[in-house]
């Protein structure tokens, strides 16, 4: 049973939100990526940082196995579930499930543009139906009171007006939405992958900055190209949050300047302590007979830039892959790496 399910079937689950949790520094849902394993590793860089699940959907809760889909290390809190779907009633459910399993948010997604979601109904193809997402927001706020969230584009295909923007933004947060996260591109659902749509439309932080000043009871997280400190102060004056996605993925480690920013008088921990610190979660998760791949390919991107980076890769991502590796595989490359610094 995943932690914190309990109560009668059916009941709503009631927790305080205490305003939420802390928005200024998120980890971005990133599909394939923020996984559990993933998430304890970066919590270890980043101690005070919101983290996103990749995105769940409704109804695999709803009909699938919710406890291992739901699954997640109580080290990971602040800890926010990513949810997609555009039916309200089964939206509510995963919301509730989603507290039951004792997540700190709940987050809607109204930005992925890849063909599964556009078929499914959900994704950003949800922004030209900003009725039907305030229905989801009201259903999910009927069920919990943890904060209900976005994560949005500024527009789909040639929907990319500013009006266009604020009227979503303004019936969405008309229905209860607590916060919006904002990627400050627009999606192509026409002629570009997901992956180009990640770098092809230009980013466009100042049709943001007229969304936070025509709504300013919205808080507004901002997503999209912050991949260093000095942009990440910067935008942090400017939104009550900022978002990091792939930046913290393959170069984890900036998330250590990022929380420096925020707390300078932390002390945090080297690449050689937080490899130290996800040892014994790793063990753990090889005694249920998770393959040591799957915490490893998380790791690749720790000593980026830095002498035996190459080396540290090429062990794990090739000797750690084999069914039988075990964790003196990281161990033994661990030393290597810290000699050859």
């Amino acid at each position: 049973m995943i932690r914190g399910q309990q109560g009668q079937a059916g009941d709503p689950v009631r927790r305080a939100m205490r305003g939420g949790p802390d928005h200024r520094l998120c980890i971005a849902p990133m599909m394939e990526w923020t996984d559990r394993h993933c998430r304890y590793l970066l919590r270890l860089i980043a101690p005070h940082a919101l983290l996103y699940t990749e995105m769940i959907v409704a109804a695999a809760i709803e009909h699938g196995n919710a406890d291992r889909l739901l699954e997640f290390h109580e080290n990971e809190h602040p800890v926010a579930l990513q949810v997609g779907g555009s039916d309200p009633t089964q939206l509510a459910y995963a919301a509730l499930a989603g507290a039951r399993a004792g997540y700190d948010e709940i987050n809607l997604n109204v930005g992925c543009p890849s063909g599964r979601v556009q078929a499914g109904r959900f994704g950003v193809c949800l922004m030209r139906e900003p009725g039907l997402v305030a229905a989801c927001v009201a259903a999910m706020r009927n069920s919990v009171d943890l904060p209900v969230t976005i994560k949005t584009r500024i527009g789909v295909d040639n929907d990319d007006s500013f009006g266009f923007l604020l009227d979503f933004a303004s019936t969405v947060a008309d229905a209860g939405c607590d916060r919006l996260i904002v990627h400050a591109r627009k999606a192509w659902l026409k002629g570009l992958s997901p992956k180009e749509n990640r770098d092809v439309p230009p980013l466009d932080y100042d049709i943001v900055l007229r969304l936070r000043d025509h709504l300013p009871a919205l808080p507004i997280v901002v997503n999209g190209g912050i991949d260093d400190a000095t942009v990440f102060a910067t935008r942090l004056k400017q939104f009550s949050g900022v978002m990091v996605g792939r930046a913290a993925y393959q170069r984890p480690m900036v998330l250590r300047e990022l929380e420096q920013v925020l707390y300078p008088e932390t002390q945090l921990g080297t690449r050689q302590q937080i490899v130290e610190a996800y040892l014994p979660y790793i063990e753990s998760q090889l005694a249920r007979g998770v393959r040591l791949h799957s915490m490893t390919r998380h790791m690749l991107g720790l000593f980026q830039s830095r002498p035996g980076a190459r080396y540290w890769r090429r062990q794990l991502g090739q000797i750690a892959s084999r069914p039988d590796a075990g964790i003196d595989v990281i161990k033994s490359t661990l030393a290597d790496v810290a000699t050859a610094a």
